[in-house]
């Protein structure tokens, strides 16, 4: 089984946040995965996360836990699923790549709670990570990380990030094994 968790933070009030990046490509994919998806995120109280089954032996997952107790979440579903580290997919914001920009490998960013909760909790860094690139700050005016983060995109930040980031990394990762 393979698994694509998206990094995030629970409740509306953090839906569009930068911070909450990877749970807006899982919806973005449920979307553009119609034939695959039954389309809903169930929440499993015992895995503390959302979950959506795809058909082809893979699976949707937004961890209901803070971004900082990530692993905890990562954790109880890879034994739930039975999964293997390296069958994992973490998708997450990143302040190291500038917005409309991504990356896909195995290491980064510098500093990411989330990613630290998870590397921490495994006791491993071999998974793959979608590192979406959310810096849009201006030199002249830069705000902390961790509040710019937190604060929602702008709409054209949104557009970018819906209409050219999401569909390039759809095109270059395949959904089932």
């Amino acid at each position: 089984m393979r698994a694509i968790i998206g990094l995030g933070n629970p409740g509306d009030e953090y839906k569009n946040n930068r911070h909450n990046v990877g749970f807006m490509f899982l919806d973005f994919l449920t979307k553009e995965t119609n034939d695959l998806s039954d389309k809903n995120f169930k929440y499993d109280k015992y895995l503390k996360s959302a979950i959506c089954h795809l058909h082809h032996d893979s699976v949707f997952i937004k961890p209901q836990t803070f971004m900082n107790r990530s692993g905890e979440a990562v954790n109880r579903l890879i034994k739930n699923f039975k999964l293997k580290i390296s069958d994992l997919t973490v998708v997450h914001d990143d302040l190291d790549i500038p917005l409309g920009k991504f990356h896909i490998q195995k290491t980064g960013p510098k500093l990411h709670n989330g990613i630290e909760s998870i590397e921490n909790t495994l006791g491993s860094k071999d998974f793959l990570r979608i590192r979406v690139g959310v810096d849009n700050r201006k030199a002249d005016n830069r705000i902390d990380g961790e509040t710019y983060v937190l604060q929602d995109f702008l709409p054209d930040e949104k557009s970018i990030i819906l209409t050219r980031v999401f569909p390039d990394i759809l095109s270059q990762i395949t959904l089932v094994k």
